[in-house]
């Protein structure tokens, strides 16, 4: 398993002293970089420079961020990289957006370097985790397997984000439960996540898009959340 040092992270931002410090603050925790400030030349990257995760800018030059987003979902070869957007906009609809067409967390403008480092290790402590675990889940005709970080239907392979991935690992680890919003957002997001929980629903929705046999056996629970329904035998 690839260590910290070797981690590579792509940063798209359009903004040369935002890029530059978030630059700043990844190499100083050992990070490698690679940098691009439109959204083409960031497409490119990410297919050259084989990154372990993306900080993508939503409004960029050439290519927006949410049409990068799309591409990178819609390559097999990039289609589960892990992606964190960056958006100057705080309304709920622009975050929204950017988690329906991909993107597996969002960080608002003006933000901390900081927080933005900590957000960056624990979407890649995550992916590392299920990597190294080696549980498979059956539910029907889908099977997750979680040594190959690979979810497949009718023995297709359907690729998935690492929160598609970790949120249906949650549910199929307790089916029959109701999973609050913010249970699951602990459990998949992690204790120090500063999104909404629309976020959860976002993410169930794209769940029931790629994976329609889920599309009864997730159940919206009033007020609460989610429940995977119990199959028999």
């Amino acid at each position: 398993m690839a260590t910290t040092a070797s981690k590579k992270i792509l940063i798209v931002e359009d903004e040369k002293d935002i890029l530059d410090l978030v630059n700043l603050y990844l190499q100083k925790e050992g990070y490698r970089t690679c940098t691009a400030m439109t959204g083409l030349e960031g497409l490119t990257l990410a297919k050259s420079e084989h990154p372990d995760l993306i900080v993508l800018d939503l409004m960029l030059a050439e290519m927006d961020g949410l049409e990068v987003c799309r591409r990178v979902r819609a390559d097999p070869q990039t289609a589960v990289l892990p992606i964190i957007m960056l958006t100057a906009k705080a309304e709920e609809s622009d975050t929204i957006v950017g988690l329906e067409v991909g993107a597996d967390d969002y960080v608002t403008k003006p933000f901390s370097p900081k927080a933005l480092v900590a957000r960056v290790k624990a979407l890649l402590r995550r992916v590392e985790r299920q990597q190294g675990e080696s549980p498979r889940y059956t539910y029907g005709p889908l099977v997750l397997d979680v040594a190959r970080h690979e979810v497949t239907d009718k023995g297709r392979e359907v690729p998935l984000t690492a929160k598609e991935f970790g949120l249906l690992e949650h549910l199929l680890q307790h089916p029959g439960r109701v999973m609050t919003r913010d249970v699951l957002l602990n459990a998949v997001w992690g204790y120090d996540y500063f999104g909404t929980t629309r976020t959860v629903d976002v993410h169930v929705r794209r769940l029931k898009q790629k994976l329609p046999c889920l599309d009864d056996a997730i159940l919206s629970v009033k007020s609460l959340g989610y429940k995977l329904k119990e199959r028999d035998g």
